[in-house]
This record gives structure tokens, sequence and C-alpha cells, in this order.
């Protein structure tokens, strides 16, 4: 996120109040999306050595220590201790996105994009679901018993320009979705890992404006990872980039645009509905001036200690872990989701762009600094009271529509 031109998006992507007043055609308050974050059965008891890189810390400006030890990337495959395990976390034993692996009822698995044009003017974000944990409807079914997460699949797509935003995330039945290893088709969009690269072919519709969303994004790793760990205490949860550091191709035909940018790829994963082991987790990335990928994972669990992860890919595909600096607390959404960044130094961290703000959750584009750096970082906040509340879950079905 290197281009100055970035983060005059802000005016056209305001939901934040202080650029109401002087934008109000473009306030984008009102508009519910969705998040990014997968998760599947352990293959074999929790092992702490899945804990790389992540730290328990006891208070707000607290710097953890490492659970374990942890540095360049694992010497096998599949996971963070080295060791085979098959698919999980979304991708197979080279770190290339598997879309096969099963996911247990209540569970949930998910495949994350987002990517900023070279120029700054555009930007996007994909979420491909298999038990779409925002879904009313999913949840609903898990309160009548075991739930189907196959009978829960979205594809979910935002962009962003200077022109305005466009935003879908319609669910589809098991009857709507196939997966295999390298394909997923949801309705009538679909991925594809071909080898290479990762096709998203989009054919979708926003609501409740009927706008539609159609063309391909590729996504090009420059190298993939097959490092994942842990969120939560109990390991049911987890968390791994496939591509940190990547190339993104666009080429829509509705709305018309094509452009190339920077990009990343991970995935997350769940043997359980989401609500139950979290209160609040803010997630964050950013691309630093050498083109490795630095992400900030500060989780906050319902039972025990808050979880802080600091890791750094570098475009080879290796990591190496880092400790956060100081959490500061930033001004509340127009929702009033309360919202938190780790910044360097004394400077206020910045809200160059709000590009989602609802009830439950927010996407923004922060500046602040990291590695002595000033850094621009996708930023996003999940508030998991308010997503349960009925108010909410209620509000949802206005934006996420269910087809068969």
């Amino acid at each position: 996120m290197r281009s100055p031109q970035l983060f005059p998006f802000g005016p056209l992507w305001a939901g934040d109040k202080a650029h109401a007043p002087q934008h109000p055609a473009h306030d984008a308050g009102t508009i519910c999306a969705t998040v990014s974050g997968q998760w599947r059965r352990l293959i074999r008891p929790f092992d702490p050595r899945l804990d790389v890189g992540l730290f328990q810390i006891g208070g707000d400006n607290e710097r953890g220590r490492p659970v374990s030890g942890g540095g360049q990337r694992a010497s096998g495959a599949g996971c963070a201790d080295g060791r085979d395990v098959g698919a999980t976390g979304g991708r197979d034993a080279t770190g290339a996105p598997r879309f096969d692996q099963p996911v247990p009822p209540g569970g949930y698995l998910w495949w994350y994009i987002d990517a900023i044009s070279d120029d700054g003017e555009r930007g996007l974000t994909i979420i491909a679901f298999v038990g779409s944990v925002f879904s009313p409807y999913y949840a609903q079914a898990l309160q009548r018993g075991a739930a189907d997460p196959e009978n829960h699949c979205t594809l979910n797509v935002a962009l962003y320009s200077r022109r305005g935003k466009r935003w879908t995330m319609t669910e589809r039945s098991k009857k709507s979705m196939q997966r295999d290893a390298t394909h997923y088709q949801i309705g009538p969009s679909s991925l594809r890992w071909n080898g290479k690269w990762l096709e998203i072919d989009i054919n979708e519709r926003g609501v409740p404006l009927p706008l539609a969303v159609r063309g391909t994004v590729r996504l090009h790793p420059a190298a993939l990872s097959t490092y994942h760990t842990t969120l939560d205490d109990n390991g049911r949860h987890r968390w791994g980039p496939l591509a940190p550091c990547a190339r993104v191709e666009v080429a829509l035909t509705d709305p018309a645009q094509t452009w190339t940018g920077h990009a990343y790829l991970d995935s997350n994963e769940g043997d359980e509905p989401i609500h139950r082991p979290f209160r609040e987790w803010d997630w964050s990335r950013a691309t630093l001036a050498d083109g490795s990928t630095a992400v900030i994972c500060d989780v906050q669990q319902k039972q025990g200690p808050d979880r802080l992860l600091g890791l750094r890919f570098a475009p080879d595909g290796s990591h190496t872990e880092f400790t956060p600096p100081p959490r500061q607390t930033m001004p509340p959404t127009a929702w009033r989701i309360a919202r938190r960044m780790r910044s360097e130094g004394a400077a206020p961290v910045r809200i160059a762009s709000m590009l989602e703000d609802t009830p439950f959750y927010e996407r923004s584009i922060l500046q602040s600094r990291l590695f002595g750096q000033d850094v621009t970082s996708m930023h996003e906040t999940l508030n998991v009271p308010r997503l349960e509340s009925a108010m909410v879950q209620w509000m949802l079905k206005w934006r996420m529509p269910r087809w068969g």
C-alpha cells in the first residue's frame, strides 16, 4: 500500500462521522458488510507448538512473550510445527489453495483476499465461505441443532473506488455449490487454482440496489506459505496466510474496470461457531518497504487472556515473529464499535479511509508506524456480541439474501 494516491479514498468511502459533514452523499455508514478471517477439527490433539508467533498479554500495552519459539517457515508441510497432516487451513501440503477440506457441523472455512491497485485508485476484498459465519440463516440452523456448513456458502465481493463501491453477498444452498481440490463453485461464481495462480470468476448482484459485479480476478502468489496457527486457547479456531505477498489482475465487465496491484490471501477455519470463544478481534496487514507483509492479530477471548499475533512474511514465503508495539485506542465508529491499532511512537493512528461501518464490524485503511516506517494497513474490527444480537441478525437478512 505504497501509493500516496490511495487514501484520498476517504471522502468517497467515509462511514466515519468526521467525513460525513463534508461528503454526506458518500456516507457508507449504513452499509452492512462481512469480515475477513477457517476452521476444521484437529487431526491430532491440540499441540501447543502450533502457537508459533502467538502471544498472551495481560493488559492493553503489555508486550507478551512468545508461547513457543519460532522463526523461519516450517520445514514440513501443512502445519507450523513441520508435521505433515494433509489438507488443513484451506491449503494442501505445499500451501496452495485446496477447496475440498471437510468442515465439521457448525464449523466454517473461508478464504480471504484483499488488493489495492498500483495507482491507489481502486481496491477490493473477496471472501469465499464454506459455512458463512455471518449468515443469519446458518445461525438459525445452529439453534435447531447440528447444521451443515455446505448448506450456507457464499462469495462476498466488495469493490472500492473514487466513484463509489459495490458490495455483494448472496448465500447459496448445498445444491448450488460444488467443490473439489482445485475448484469451488458457489452458484454462478467460482474459484479455481490452476497450479500457478488463483482465478476467481465473479457473477454476482448486490442488494438493496441490484448492481451487478461480473468479471475475473487473478491472484499470483510471490510464494506460498504453509504457516498457520491457533487463535483461541482450545485450538479450535485457526488462521494462516497462503499468499501473504501477491500480485493481482482485475478484469471486470460490470462495473467496467481493469487494473493490477498488490494483494494478500489468507484463510480461517473453525470447528465450532465463531461466537463461542471470541468477544472481539482487531486484525491488520501492511505492506512494508522491502515488499514483505506484516500481520497483527489482536484477539480478545470470552474466557482466558488476550492473545496477540505478530508475523512478518517475506516475498519468498518465509516468516519471522515480532512483538507488536503498544495498542492505541482509536475513535469509535459511527455504530460505536470500539477499535484499536498497534503503532510505534506517540503519533496517533490516522484513519485514511473508512470502507465498511456496520453494527458489528468495521473495515478501514489506517496509517501508522511499524518497523520504523510509516505504513498503510488494511484493518478490521469484529465485535462478536453485536453480531449475536437479535436486531443485527434481523438486519443481516436485508444485506445477505439467500438463494437455492
